[in-house]
């Protein structure tokens, strides 16, 4: 680390910040100012900030990000480099500026679901070959993935896996029909910052998909005044019953936590789907 250290800065100081079970990540100052240092291992998670910056800058388009100062490698780290934005309270002002920047990201479209690169989401890789449906790529590239890795891991065993199949044939009647939209693809509050110019997104997964996937998984931990999806509404009105859908847009990043922390998480994947048996 402090190799790496001088190898950037010559001359610096490094404090360690609070961060995830991936990345050691720490703000350093240094003669030209104050940034943001993330690194990992370059052979456990190839080209991982390679794509977290690409998610940034895509996302740069609507969102406050933070800037992409440097991505690099030395000896067997890997570094990815940002802006330091400072965090403020939220004023008065962050519900309303955050779902008018929600809308316009999920306003910004193309013709399949998916992504022009597999990325990331926390130290999985998240499949995104592009699909035409939204049932297609659902499946293919997001639920059958994380199962079959879960069943591999042993973490669910066969017999219980199938239980899937019975939500895989409802798809097409449970989903209304809609454009595929640039979506952050883990937003949950941890990687929304408020800063005094308002809500900044970090760590990024993005992918083209069903708009209402972001709006699960702002739901699933919570963290987000209900205000924000009124105002969200308003503005770029949902199909009608989408509360009753958030459970299922929920069973992707369930079961990305199944397989990153443990078996925990079948209960509640098994609570949605035994509605279909």
């Amino acid at each position: 680390m402090e190799a790496l250290l001088q190898h950037l800065y010559k001359s610096s100081h490094a404090e360690r910040l609070e961060g995830g079970d991936i990345n050691q990540v720490f703000k350093v100052e240094h003669p030209n100012g104050i940034s943001v240092l993330k690194i990992n291992a370059k052979d456990d998670f190839p080209f991982m900030f390679e794509k977290e910056a690409n998610g940034l800058n895509l996302l740069n388009s609507t969102f406050t990000t933070p800037k992409v100062l440097s991505i690099g490698s030395f000896n067997n780290w890997q570094y990815l480099e940002l802006e330091y934005l400072t965090e403020s309270t939220k004023n008065k002002h962050f519900s309303q500026q955050f779902a008018e920047k929600l809308v316009k990201t999920h306003q910004n479209t193309q013709k399949k679901f998916g992504f022009e690169e597999n990325n990331f989401i926390g130290s999985l890789v998240q499949s995104n070959l592009e699909k035409s449906t939204w049932k297609e790529f659902l499946i293919e590239q997001r639920l059958q993935p994380m199962l079959e890795m879960a069943v591999n891991a042993g973490e669910v065993n066969y017999v219980e896996g199938k239980i899937i199949e019975k939500f895989y044939a409802r798809i097409d009647d449970l989903f209304p029909i809609e454009n595929p939209a640039l979506l952050h693809g883990d937003l949950w509050n941890g990687n929304v910052l408020s800063t005094s110019e308002g809500p900044v997104l970090i760590d990024p997964a993005v992918y083209f998909g069903h708009r209402e996937m972001d709006l699960a998984m702002m739901k699933l931990f919570g963290g987000f005044d209900k205000q924000l999806f009124e105002i969200y509404y308003d503005l770029y009105p949902l199909e009608k019953n989408w509360q009753s859908r958030i459970e299922y847009h929920q069973l992707y990043p369930l079961l990305v936590h199944l397989n990153l922390f443990g078996r925990s998480y079948w209960e509640k994947v098994n609570d949605i789907l035994k509605q279909f048996t």
